[in-house]
């Protein structure tokens, strides 16, 4: 968590002037006509992996790696819950991202004898993984609303998801079944995954009565992953948290399993419910290159009942076809018309201003630049240029490893000069 700082200057982390706000809008695609042409979608190739311990504080290990293990049928999802750690909602700062691409970006530099020996290609978005969930998914949003803050530093857009201080609270003051019921998921990431390869489960000392329980739940506690993919021609670097691999890890997404919970279905329209919940489901896992989902049904009073494996690629035909189906191309169309959209909008003279876009409903998108008191609410009096925490800001502003070239947020693997990059695929 970012540490309060008062001092910090109005005019160095936010525009001079307050400007008038001028609004820039874009509709939602139909839902009933599929693009004849989706764009394509690199295979997401992953960069690095960094843990965050049981405090929450980032460690550049694989400390917080779990292993899938099968889960025993009729496992109690509330079982110490009293017990149970949750770290509150906060605002969905990039932090902990950009610290890792630059510590990449660092180690690129210094390993290598001259630029010429990586291909160190430009990138046009860095975000979490969940932001980009939530963009692909808008056109079938119906509920809920969406606040995304940009920057945008030599040609590459950094998103960060808004959250006022009301809106925080009011994640935080949910009511106790609420709470039970997303605690259910938790439990059952402990109950599916354990600390060493094998297959087989920790045995915590106090759990004989409940076998197979992985140990008590610290949200604090997760293992996350930085992957690089493209969306037609615009390169996007992702991070997000990966619940655990199957087999052994060998550094790749190949094995990275994605856990969910879900009530036992009993009707059409139970199914009808689950196959909505699918596409995000299945966005999540795609973005970060996780191939299965593995989700337990349980009962309302949170035993678990059955297991379910999905490739997460063969996700989208399970749908195809169904009344009010989904269709993942016209989310990567949009996806890629959002982007488009972005750039033909938002120009930025110093990399210190802040826009902000809402995301409405079955409507579309609306852009606007914040004005000086916004961008107080973003900075929120810590030490920050805009979102940006001021040492990424001022790193990004100066120069890389090469001292005759403007800085940028330059990453790739170590092997791509010599394999080139992932070849893409279509849906």
């Amino acid at each position: 968590m970012a540490h309060k700082h008062k001092d910090v200057s109005s005019s160095e982390s936010s525009p001079a002037k307050q400007r008038p706000a001028s609004v820039a809008s874009l509709p939602y695609p139909s839902l009933s006509c599929s693009p004849l042409k989706a764009p394509s979608i690199q295979q997401p190739s992953q960069l690095l992996t960094f843990s965050y311990d049981s405090n929450h504080v980032q460690e550049f290990n694989d400390s917080a790696l779990r292993y899938y293990v099968e889960p025993p049928r009729g496992a109690d999802l509330g079982f110490h819950y009293e017990k149970s750690i949750i770290r509150p909602a906060e605002r969905g700062r990039l932090d902990a991202l950009l610290a890792a691409l630059s510590r990449f970006k660092n180690t690129l530099c210094a390993s290598s004898s001259s630029r010429s020996t990586v291909n160190i290609p430009d990138v046009n978005v860095i975000c979490w993984r969940g932001v980009m969930t939530k963009i692909l998914a808008a056109p079938y949003e119906e509920t809920d609303s969406l606040e995304l803050n940009v920057m945008l530093i030599n040609g590459t857009f950094y998103f960060e998801e808004h959250s006022s201080d009301a809106k925080l609270e009011e994640k935080n003051a949910t009511t106790p079944r609420n709470r039970l019921l997303s605690y259910y998921g938790y439990a059952f990431e402990s109950y599916c995954t354990t600390s060493q390869p094998g297959g087989h489960h920790d045995v915590p000392p106090d759990s004989q009565d409940f076998p197979g329980w992985g140990g008590d739940v610290n949200t604090n506690i997760q293992w996350c992953s930085v992957v690089k993919t493209k969306l037609a021609d615009r390169r996007v670097i992702m991070g997000g948290e990966v619940d655990c691999v199957r087999g052994t890890y060998y550094g790749k997404t190949d094995n990275y399993v994605e856990l969910k919970t879900s009530l036992s279905l009993r009707n059409s329209s139970d199914e009808a419910r689950f196959e909505k919940k699918l596409l995000k489901f299945y966005l999540q896992s795609f973005l970060l290159g996780v191939p299965e989902i593995v989700v337990g049904f349980r009962t309302p009073s949170g035993r678990l009942t059955a297991l379910q494996s999905f490739r997460t690629m063969e996700i989208p035909r399970l749908v195809r076809g169904k009344p009010g189906a989904w269709d993942p191309s016209i989310c990567l169309e949009w996806g890629d018309r959002f982007l488009a959209f972005l750039q033909s909008t938002i120009q930025s003279s110093s990399g210190r201003e802040v826009w902000r876009v809402s995301f409405k409903p079955r409507v579309g998108i609306t852009v606007v630049m914040l004005n000086e008191a916004e961008v107080a609410e973003v900075v929120n009096g810590e030490e920050r240029v805009g979102f940006f925490p001021r040492w990424y800001w001022e790193e990004s502003m100066a120069v890389d490893c090469d001292p005759g070239t403007q800085s940028r947020v330059h990453v790739t693997s170590t092997t791509e000069a010599n394999t080139g990059p992932p070849s893409g695929w279509r849906i």
